[in-house]
């Protein structure tokens, strides 16, 4: 942001992955980081050129031409704001006048929006993923976009601002079937707040044997290009990554409800037994007894099972060399 131009002729528009349960002072940083006015996006805003805007937590940030849209739709990629949606919306409403930049981060959001920049004709700058703190973010656009520039931080503005210039005359043709069309239409809608069932999406894509693990609906698979990813009728989409991380994470949390619910089972099997001594029944508190031994020992096990759940969940995935 330091190395913007005060005459920037365009808007900048900044998503950035906070917690919703605090209050986002990013503008604040920014501001002393440039000449450039920087403020939280707000609903039907204009934009305007050479100002900053920051998506403000829990809310996603849309283009809609010439305003600025926040809704709370749907996450992706577990997140709200989503970099997805706010490259899609960019990219559906300006075409080629957009530029998308993806910089440091975790995981595989952006992908897919840049994705979708490309395909209409804007341009695309990542962030070289050895010069990231976090390089998969980057690395995951590299490996699925045919990206336009990849760049250290400390080139990508001198960069955009040669881009600027070049946008008018050098910018491809959109490059989208009718109907990938059609499906980003609906899926800037369902980032709008529109009703995702209703709006047709289980027929933007194949169905899928997995659902939604937010809210167990159905689940749509959508490719695009090299790019595989899902989305639910209720709205929420995950890539391929992400879902799978979601998944292993309700692995650990299934293996950690049996261990509790094996703790409450000897829990439950001593006190009969010790009722069933107090009542001089000897061979079924000895038979009380000998089951909670048992169920302690599989809660032992289940445990055990747990914690490597967790364990290889943390485990970094090997990412293989993109092209």
């Amino acid at each position: 942001m330091s190395q913007l131009p005060g005459d920037l002729p365009a808007a900048v528009l900044v998503v950035i992955h906070l917690s919703p349960d605090y209050p986002s002072q990013l503008p604040a940083i920014l501001s002393r980081s440039g000449s450039l006015p920087v403020q939280h996006a707000q609903h039907q805003a204009l934009l305007s050129p050479g100002h900053i805007y920051v998506a403000p937590p829990d809310h996603h940030v849309l283009v809609a031409h010439d305003r600025l849209h926040l809704s709370r739709g749907p996450k992706e990629n577990r997140s709200r704001p989503s970099i997805d949606v706010l490259f899609r919306s960019a990219a559906y409403t300006h075409g080629a006048g957009t530029i998308g930049v993806l910089l440091s981060g975790m995981m595989d959001d952006g992908t897919s929006g840049m994705w979708t920049i490309r395909q209409l004709g804007g341009r695309t700058v990542v962030q070289n993923p050895e010069d990231a703190l976090y390089g998969s973010m980057p690395l995951s656009a590299v490996q699925h976009v045919a990206v336009d520039q990849i760049l250290p931080a400390h080139a990508i503005a001198p960069a955009l601002t040669r881009l600027l210039d070049e946008l008018g005359p050098v910018a491809e043709e959109p490059n989208m079937s009718d109907e990938e069309w059609r499906r980003l239409e609906v899926e800037v809608g369902i980032a709008s707040e529109d009703n995702a069932f209703n709006s047709g999406m289980l027929n933007h894509g194949s169905l899928s044997t997995f659902t939604c693990p937010e809210c167990h609906g159905v689940l749509v698979q959508i490719r695009e290009g090299r790019i595989m990813r899902f989305r639910c009728h209720t709205g929420h989409a995950y890539t391929a990554d992400t879902l799978l991380s979601e998944l292993r994470g309700s692995v650990e949390g299934y293996l950690w409800q049996a261990a509790r619910t094996l703790d409450e089972d000897v829990m439950l099997l001593e006190h009969l037994s010790k009722h069933a001594d107090e009542a001089d029944q000897t061979e079924l508190a000895a038979a009380y007894r000998q089951e909670a031994q048992v169920a302690r020992a599989r809660g032992r096990r289940m445990r055990q099972e747990a914690l490597q759940a967790g364990e290889d969940k943390a485990l970094p995935v090997e990412t293989p060399p993109g092209p």
